[in-house]
């Protein structure tokens, strides 16, 4: 069960910094049922960039994940080659509910002395390599395919092909020609889904299905954060904290604070900040007219940022809205013992471990509301696939929903685009050499 905890944004709570929010529900509801028709309606054209909606209810392509998976019981080390939206979703959902045995390694940059400390530490024959690009012209990805393609060759023969699977772009791109000509092994992109959102095709769902990761209770969450989507304003949930985000943007809150208080959450934010800026931040709305809009997610992990950022989040500028997770439930709990000599802690002696971080995230929250600084939170049962698949989801409605709001693409990353080809004239990719000359003249090379 995923909920909204809103109470700490509350202006009888915080203040003239806070919100009457049933009274902006009210208000905004023509605005947001507008939204919500909108992204539904918009969902079957290709050109939207909507697909990630309906992947969930994919249940063939599961199958074949899982039915690949169990053909190759030998891997004992899984590597992704993947940047950004290729990389962070299945690091996250890893990093919170991955079992093993089977060891999850991600090359999502191109610094060699990484690359070549875990070249060195693995085992060719008990390795698979998934390189992951849409287009397969992902520079960062491609140098990775093209170092590991060789130490494969070099340990294996002819037998790599059977250590690389491909994900990539159904027809379009280098790689499906090229897994086709090798004979490698391929899942697909579908066309109709960015990166940013592809945590639940095979971009996620096959290294994730070698950690054992229930995929179907993963993917039967997002169908429920699909739910909500689609329900009348006052039970929408993404739409209600999309209006957070808006109102509060509104007011000068031009930075998100994402703090969940797990450990094993610890890169949940990693892929929201990408979702959240790269889908919102644009210097441009819908018709072309220039805009500079957007707010910045910055990352932070309770109880660990207690000791760190939590003092300017308190004490500093009120330019932030805060965003907790936090679970109502553990998985396992450990008793906190008695030791003699110790008396002045005996309020811990005989309470858990998770009380104590329940208690550190109410109060930071409740700290933050008497600092006047707005914070909201998303209250989960229990930290488990179905549950995490729920808020995964629910995040990307959520920036749905703000693309509406703020009338801009939230679909696409032209501000990306030129530092690619930047890095292209740079290597001496052919078709570039006027570019390259451009760099050069401006003192780039």
């Amino acid at each position: 069960m995923l909920r909204l905890e809103l109470s700490n944004l509350d202006s009888r709570r915080i203040g003239p910094q806070g919100l009457d929010f049933d009274e902006a529900l009210r208000t905004n509801k023509p605005r947001l049922e507008a939204a919500r028709e909108a992204l539904w309606g918009r969902k079957d054209d290709p050109a939207e960039f909507l697909g990630w909606i309906d992947v969930p209810e994919d249940t063939q392509t599961l199958r074949e994940v899982l039915r690949y998976r169990e053909a190759n019981g030998w891997v004992e080390d899984f590597v992704v080659l993947g940047i950004g939206g290729s990389a962070l979703g299945a690091q996250a959902v890893n990093a919170a509910l991955g079992k093993g045995p089977v060891r999850l390694h991600f090359v999502d940059n191109v610094e060699p002395e990484p690359i070549l400390e875990l070249l060195r530490s693995l085992e060719p024959r008990k390795t698979l390599v998934n390189v992951i690009s849409k287009s397969g012209s992902t520079a960062e990805t491609m140098a990775a395919f093209l170092a590991f393609r060789r130490w494969l060759e070099e340990a294996l023969g002819g037998g790599w092909k059977e250590h690389v699977v491909v994900t990539t772009d159904p027809a379009r791109g280098i790689l499906r020609p090229y897994a086709q000509a090798e004979g490698l092994t391929a899942f697909e992109v579908p066309p109709a889904v960015g990166g940013r959102f592809s945590v639940t095709c095979p971009v996620g769902t096959l290294p994730l299905a070698f950690v054992g990761v229930d995929l179907e209770a993963f993917l039967a969450g997002c169908r429920k954060a699909n739910e909500t989507a689609r329900a009348e304003v006052e039970a929408n949930l993404p739409a209600q904290s999309a209006l957070v985000h808006h109102l509060l943007s509104q007011r000068g809150k031009n930075i998100n604070v994402f703090m969940p208080y797990s450990t094993r959450l610890r890169y949940l934010p990693d892929w929201f900040v990408q979702l959240h800026d790269e889908s919102l931040g644009k210097a441009v709305d819908r018709e072309g007219n220039a805009l500079r809009t957007g707010t910045t997610a910055v990352r932070a992990i309770g109880t660990t940022d207690q000791h760190a950022q939590v003092q300017l989040f308190r004490e500093g500028p009120h330019d932030k809205l805060i965003t907790l997770v936090r679970l109502e439930k553990p998985t396992e709990d450990l008793e906190i013992p008695a030791v003699a000599g110790l008396e002045a802690l005996d309020y811990l002696f005989g309470r858990s471990f998770f009380e104590l971080l329940s208690a550190e995230a109410k109060a930071t929250a409740h700290a933050l509301a008497k600092a006047q600084q707005p914070n909201f939170a998303f209250v989960l049962e229990r930290l488990d696939a179905y549950t995490l698949g729920w808020l995964m989801q629910h995040l990307m409605w959520q920036t749905a929903f703000l693309g509406e709001l703020w009338n801009v693409n939230a679909f696409d990353q032209p501000g990306v685009e030129l530092g690619k080809e930047y890095t292209y004239a740079l290597m001496g990719r052919k078709g570039y050499e006027k570019l390259a000359e451009a760099l050069k003249t401006e003192g780039v090379e």
